[in-house]
C-alpha cells in the first residue's frame, strides 16, 4: 500500500484539504455512478505533525480502519471509522509508525510497522481486546527496512513489501523485496525484481500479484539536499503458480516515466484495479482493468500543470464491507474520503 514522497507530504499539508468544487468530476460511466462525488469524512485534528493517513481497511463489521503516520519519534496512530454514525475514533495511540493494515479470516487486523522510529514489523490485534503480538519482524535473522503494504490469501499467508523511504536505522538487508508469511509464520522472499515496492494486491484468482514500483530514489528524504534521481514509477504483474510464488516473468502494466508513481491499491470483485496516483499533474484513483487499461478515474485534486503545492493527493484506498461493498475509501493527504460506485470490491479474506 504505498510508502511515500516525503518532500510532497510537506507540501499537501501546507496546501490544506480539497473542496469538492474544486475537483473535477470522475470518469467512467461502468464504475461511477453519475453525479457521484467523494464525501469527506475526516481530517486529523490529533497534535501530530506531517506525514499522511494510509491504509484504509474494511472490518467485517463494516468499520473502517487506518493508519495516521506522522514524521520522526511520535509513532502514529490507527484510527477507526464507524459508517453507522460517522464518528472516528483512536484504535491505537501507539501504532509503530503503522502503514498498511488488513483483516484476516478470523477478524483479526494485520498491520504493516515502518521504519522511522517504527516497529519494522508485521503485528497482529485483536480489534476486541486491543492487544498486539508481532508476527515476524526479520528474515534470516535480518530485520525488515520498513514493511510497508500487504494483501492476505485465502490460505492465510501475508504477502507483504519492504522498501525504505525515511528513517535513520540501518539497513540490515541487501534487497528491498515481497516477502510471504506461511502459516507457520516462516517468510521467503517472492521477489526482488522491483526497484522500491509499494501497494500490493492479488486478482481474485489469486494468480497474479500486482506489485507498484515507486521509486522516489533515496532511502531517507533529506529537505536540504538537491532532489534525488527518481527511479521506476510503474505497476507489474507477477504471475504465481500453485505454489503461490512468482512462476515467470513479470508484466509491465503501467510506466509512468518520471511522473510521481502509484501507492496503495484495491481490486474490486471483476479484477479491476484501483490505484492511487500521487502524479501532482493528475491526482486520483485510476481504475484499470486486470491488463492496465484506464476504465475509470476518480479525482483528488485540481489539475495542476507545474504546480509548485500538491491538493489532495492520495496514498492508499479499500473497499467497505456489508452494505458498503460498493463504496470506495480513500485515504487523501491526512484526511479520509469515500464515494459510492456500482462495483463491489473482491472479498476478504474473513467472507465466505
Amino acid at each position: 500500500m504505498r510508502h511515500f514522497q516525503f518532500l510532497l507530504f510537506l507540501a499537501v499539508v501546507i496546501a490544506g484539504p480539497i473542496f469538492a468544487d474544486e475537483t473535477p468530476a470522475p470518469t467512467g460511466d461502468s464504475i461511477v455512478p453519475q453525479g457521484a462525488k467523494l464525501e469527506l469524512l475526516f481530517t486529523r485534528s490529533a497534535n501530530i505533525k506531517g506525514g499522511l493517513t494510509e491504509g484504509p481497511n474494511a472490518a467485517p463489521d463494516g468499520r473502517i480502519f487506518f493508519s495516521d503516520i506522522p514524521f520522526g519519534a511520535d509513532k502514529g496512530l490507527i484510527m477507526c471509522f464507524d459508517p453507522k454514525n460517522k464518528e472516528t475514533t483512536i484504535f491505537q495511540k501507539d501504532s509503530g509508525k503503522s502503514n498498511g493494515l488488513k483483516f484476516d479470516a478470523q477478524g483479526r487486523l494485520v498491520a504493516c510497522e515502518g521504519s522511522d522510529f517504527g516497529g519494522r514489523r508485521v503485528s497482529r490485534y485483536d480489534i476486541k481486546t486491543g492487544e498486539r503480538e508481532t508476527v515476524v519482524d526479520r528474515i534470516g535473522g535480518k530485520r525488515f527496512n520498513a514493511c510497508n503494504d500487504l494483501v492476505i490469501d485465502r490460505k492465510g499467508r501475508i504477502y507483504f513489501s519492504d522498501p525504505r523511504y525515511l528513517g535513520d536505522e540501518p539497513r540490515e538487508l541487501e534487497h528491498r523485496a515481497v516477502y510471504r508469511i506461511n502459516e507457520d509464520r516462516s517468510v521467503v522472499e517472492v521477489t526482488h525484481n522491483v526497484e522500491k515496492p509499494n501497494g500490493v494486491a492479488l486478482s481474485p484468482d489469486e494468480k497474479t500479484l500486482y506489485v507498484v514500483d515507486h521509486n522516489n530514489g533515496t532511502d531517507k528524504i533529506d529537505d536540504t539536499a538537491p532532489p534525488p534521481k527518481k527511479g521506476a514509477m510503474r505497476l507489474y504483474a507477477f504471475p504465481l503458480g500453485a505454489d503461490g510464488l512468482v512462476s515467470g516473468e513479470r508484466r509491465t502494466l503501467i510506466d509512468l516515466g518520471e511522473e510521481n508513481g502509484f501507492d496503495g491499491l484495491a481490486v474490486d470483485r471483476d479484477g479491476n484495479l484501483y490505484l492511487a496516483q500521487r502524479s501532482l499533474k493528475r491526482p486520483g484513483v485510476l481504475v484499470t482493468d486486470p491488463n492496465g487499461k484506464e476504465i475509470a478515474f476518480i479525482p483528488t485534486g485540481p489539475s495542476q500543470p507545474g504546480a509548485k503545492q500538491p491538493k489532495g493527493i492520495p496514498s492508499n484506498c479499500c473497499f467497505g464491507a456489508g452494505e458498503e461493498k460498493s463504496t470506495l475509501y480513500v485515504t487523501i493527504d491526512v484526511s479520509l474520503y469515500r464515494i459510492a460506485l456500482k462495483v463491489p470490491g473482491h472479498k476478504a479474506p474473513w467472507e465466505k
